[in-house]
């Protein structure tokens, strides 16, 4: 744009260099938006469109926003997927020569926000990245809000798929090569709606990654973060990095020691038994509320939340830290009267990690850190508190736990108790600490002071009661007679402005002192917001130290939730050994138990190992609560490996290294999966992955096909699990196929179990007690009446069943349309079984299609020797 002015042609030099981020280009008191980035906001946003250079056959399309406000624009581009590029100016517009200097400070992206108010407090808001080769797999994902940097490697794209499901990330990096392009496709399916980038392949070579991580952690080597041997988890992090650094152009102080992690430290959970599991969000809504997380988050601090949810995410299987937990939540359960003045203490505690990473960022205001030094004026009351514990835990967070009493007498000596928001307002440091600020305070008292003497004198003077001095920006201060008195004014007042009801004057002493007091405000202005700023930079220097008080009081805090749940709920500590046991009794659902309920919670036992009860096939209606049963067991395991208490009388729990749920069946159209192939593939993934210390929730397989093949695969299913000695995992299977509880009378570890229910006036009632043995009915039919099927179906259906169980079928093979002629067997009250075949079927069939009436003496004698034969 050849003929573009000077303005136009920095915003389009800037704009080259961020072409795919909408560009907030700052004039003034606002955010100019221009061409294509103006004609997208406006539409977003819901902004007025218009034009520089009206008219014009080039018109520029133009939009705009007020800088102070400008957040919740920010937050709205990003929610809609949009990169958002900050151009601010970066030096004084009084000062400039020319045309002002403006540089993009920050890209905001959705795995980038900064603006806390726009997050959900307990939960952290990641960037991740994958490098891999198709078999082993890089994961790295950072948290700029609160500093958290971590790196793992994995084997085979099903662990991907699980750090994708546990972390939930709000943006990817893939390495934009056939390979990064390849994996970016392959995990479409868990990552639609999640912006991805592609970057430059070289940033994810291993000598570049070292080189990187090196100098920007200032070490030698890779060795104390523990990836030394950890090629493609090197070039991740390398790739999280090198975003970072691209993006934000401060220095990053806030940003973690990058931690490494394996995932074999933890029980794994793949995507479906999250979901299934409701671990976090529940299935209905993807809420948090009626979620696992919903029933044990009883956390008062955001960070603490962030580290139960976390917990939950990645249950551990170390008998020794699972024990060191449990030690800490009995400790809390017993003595309540500490935990609830901890609890209190806690609770005026502020999110001390998303503020640490403020500070460093330079943007946290006066009142972020009025709110660090509230909270940090906790950490002796807490510390105190602690000493009452013997637990090693709780112990060793007291050890890590950082007063900091230098800073919070610096922040108490510097700053007023309750400082505006807004820096330039001014008020923001106290009295006494500065000898040059006082001195100017003191003048622009006085000078307000003066200018109220100085109205009261000239009233005086000309006589007019009405006379005002005044300021604004534009005309500093001036004095306002209204038209009526204008004959009084005196011969040394000076005419400034005129206005329909009145003039403005000036007096060479009303100037005088102008130039003194507004001189002195302007210093004073700028002197506060510069101690400020000093300030915020000497905390951001003990930001290490802040970090690591903020993360024990996160741990104190996740361990206090579980505390008070299990003293509220009556939970129990379970016994935790390496026994490959799952004993529990009169175990409860944990969220199922705290709903409204029509009727009182039944509590059920169940035993699990390896010799004796490995698998359990559990028969029984629907509704009558064999999923919720399945669930309680597996959510009781995993809380139990989060160092929790329990919901139950008693519990001992082998530790599990993986928890697996076959659950529902849903299409997965984006893959053009039907709800049978999507069922077989979660089948194989189990097949495939677990041992003999895992743990299997079956709920009905082979639904999605037809009934014959279906109970073929189930039967197949479980004797694998039964038989397959390097699988052997303990299991719980509910089926509607009856047929399955014969395997009890071949495999020695197979158990049959079934759901009590009592009938009454041609009623069922659900009885929810787990009892020894299979169930002899389905009682499809009275369900379907509790579910409101008109009568006539119900009628039906009863007529359909009373012929399948007395063997009447039509000549094609359907069951007969009318009432049964023959009496029902003595096994019509039992589930039919799909592998039994009616000896007399042959007969009546061959009987029913002769036609008698035609038949001669000796067709009828052969007949009869044809139907004696078939005996």
């Amino acid at each position: 744009m050849s003929s573009a002015t000077p303005l136009m042609r920095q915003y389009l030099e800037i704009k080259a260099d961020h072409q795919d981020a909408v560009l907030f280009f700052r004039l003034g008191d606002f955010y100019e938006m221009f061409m294509e980035d103006a004609i997208l906001a406006s539409r977003v946003l819901g902004i007025t469109l218009t034009s520089r250079n009206k008219g014009d056959e080039d018109a520029i399309p133009l939009c705009g926003i007020p800088y102070h406000s400008s957040q919740s624009y920010i937050a709205k581009l990003v929610a809609n997927g949009h990169k958002v590029a900050i151009c601010e100016q970066v030096e004084n517009p009084k000062t400039a020569k020319g045309i002002v200097k403006r540089e993009v400070v920050r890209v905001v992206t959705p795995g980038l926000v900064t603006d806390t108010e726009t997050l959900e407090p307990k939960e952290n808001n990641y960037l991740l990245a994958i490098a891999g080769d198709g078999e082993l797999f890089g994961v790295a994902h950072v948290d700029i809000t609160t500093g958290e940097f971590r790196v793992t490697q994995v084997s085979g794209l099903s662990q991907v798929e699980s750090e994708l499901g546990s972390l939930r990330p709000r943006e990817l990096l893939y390495a934009d090569s056939t390979g990064g392009q390849g994996l970016q496709k392959r995990l479409s399916g868990l990552t639609d709606g999640i912006m991805s980038n592609l970057l430059p392949d070289w940033i994810f070579e291993t000598d570049y990654a070292v080189e990187q991580l090196c100098t920007f952690f200032g070490v030698s080597g890779l060795q104390s973060f523990g990836c030394q041997d950890l090629p493609f988890a090197q070039q991740a992090a390398s790739a999280v990095l090198y975003y970072l650094q691209q993006t934000q152009k401060d220095e990053l102080r806030h940003i973690r020691p990058l931690q490494t992690y394996h995932t074999r430290h933890f029980m794994v959970l793949d995507e479906t038994t999250r979901r299934n599991l409701e671990l976090t969000a529940t299935l209905q809504d993807g809420k948090k509320r009626g979620s696992l997380l919903g029933i044990l988050d009883r956390t008062v601090t955001a960070m603490g939340g962030r580290t139960l949810r976390h917990w939950i995410h990645y249950p551990l299987i170390d008998l020794e830290q699972i024990l060191q937990r449990q030690d800490a939540v009995a400790e809390l359960v017993d003595e309540s009267l500490v935990r609830i003045e901890l609890v209190g203490a806690l609770d005026c505690v502020y999110d001390l990690e998303r503020l640490n990473s403020k500070i460093a960022m330079a943007s946290a205001n006066a009142k972020d850190l009025s709110a660090l030094c509230a909270s940090l004026c906790r950490l002796p009351q807490i510390d105190d508190l602690l000493s009452c514990f013997k637990s090693s835990y709780l112990q060793q967070l007291r050890k890590q736990l950082d007063l900091l009493p230098e800073l919070v007498a610096s922040l108490e000596n510097s700053l007023v108790d309750d400082p505006p928001f807004v820096l330039r307002d001014g008020g923001i440091i106290r009295d006494g600490y500065n000898e040059e600020l006082d001195e100017l305070r003191t003048i622009s008292r006085e000078g307000k002071g003066w200018i109220a003497r100085l109205e009261q004198e000239e009233r005086e003077r000309t006589d007019i009661p009405t006379l005002k001095v005044k300021y604004n920006r534009v005309f500093g201060y001036f004095i306002e007679i209204t038209n009526r008195n204008l004959e009084r004014i005196p011969e040394d007042y000076q005419r400034k402005q005129t206005l329909s009801n009145a003039e403005r004057f000036i007096t060479p002493k009303l100037k005088e002192y102008e130039v003194k007091v507004l001189g002195a405000e302007e210093q004073l202005v700028e002197l506060e917001y510069n101690l400020f700023q000093q300030i915020r930079l000497q905390t951001a220097a003990e930001g290490r130290r802040i970090q690591q008080s903020a993360e024990t009081l996160a741990a104190l805090d996740a361990l206090l939730a579980l505390a008070d749940l299990a003293h509220d709920r009556n939970y129990v500590r379970p016994d935790i050994d390496d026994s490959g046991v799952i004993r529990i009794e009169a175990g409860r659902h944990p969220v199922v138990e705290g709903m409204p309920l029509k009727e009182a919670f039944v509590p059920n036992d169940v035993e699990l190992d390896t010799e004796k009860n490995q698998l359990l096939i559990i028969t029984g209606p629907n509704m009558a609560g064999k999923s919720t049963f399945m669930r309680q067991v597996a959510l009781i395991t995993l809380m139990a490996q989060i160092g929790s208490f329990v919901p139950a009388e008693a519990a001992r729990i082998g530790v599990v290294d993986r928890i697996f749920t076959r659950v529902g069946a849903s299409d997965n159209l984006a893959k053009g999966e039907s709800t049978f192939m999507v069922e077989m593939n979660e089948m194989a993934n189990i097949l495939r992955h677990a041992t003999n210390r895992s743990l299997i929730i079956l709920d009905e397989i082979g639904r999605g096909t037809s009934t014959f093949d279906g109970v073929s695969i189930a039967w197949a299913v479980a004797e694998y699990l039964h038989d397959n000695q390097e699988v052997a995992a303990k299991t719980l299977f509910a089926t509607h196929y009856h047929e399955l509880t014969d395997l009890a009378l071949t495999r020695d570890r197979v158990k049959n179990f079934n759901i009590a229910v009592k009938e009454w006036n041609d009623q069922i009632i659900f009885l929810r007690k787990i009892v020894s043995g299979g169930a002899s009915r389905s009682y499809g039919i009275q369900v379907g009446r509790l579910a409101g099927l008109p009568d006539a179906v119900i009628r039906r259906a009863k007529e359909i069943l009373h012929n399948l169980e007395a063997g009447e079928f039509g000549r094609s093979g359907e069951p007969r349309l009318g009432e049964s002629r023959h009496q029902p067997s003595k096994q019509a009250s039992s589930q039919l079984s799909l592998f039994y075949v009616d000896p007399d079927a042959a007969i009546r069939t061959r009987l029913e299609v002769a036609d008698l009436s035609c038949m001669t003496p000796i067709e009828a004698m052969n007949l009869l020797n044809e139907l004696k034969e078939m005996l």
